[in-house]
């Protein structure tokens, strides 16, 4: 198992604009990726987050290979997408998480 998590932070004055865009664009597309075996789409609530709003896309994948082989190529078609939407409004930060131990 290898998980990748991706955040997206967005500004206040574009948070509505972002939701409408969660709840249909990326959802979909992450809906159609072949190579994701389970995946988790979530709102972060934090008490440290006082600007703006994070939301999370946990997904999980057979092996590093296959999550080595996304982040080449569908999250970089991911990153330009959102850009050429959201610009600077919108910033996304990928992280590898390697288990340790796991009951999933």
């Amino acid at each position: 198992m290898s998980i990748l998590s991706i955040t997206f932070h967005t500004i206040e004055n574009k948070i509505e604009e972002w939701d409408l865009y969660v709840e249909s664009d990326l959802h979909q597309m992450v809906e159609n990726l072949l190579d994701v075996e389970k995946y988790i789409l979530s709102e972060v609530r934090s008490d440290m987050l006082g600007e703006g709003k994070n939301t999370n896309l946990l997904l999980v994948f057979d092996n590093d290979d296959m999550r080595d082989q996304f982040i080449e190529s569908e999250l970089v078609n991911l990153e330009e997408r959102i850009n050429l939407k959201f610009g600077e409004y919108v910033m996304v930060f990928p992280t590898f998480l390697d288990p340790k131990k796991k009951r999933f």
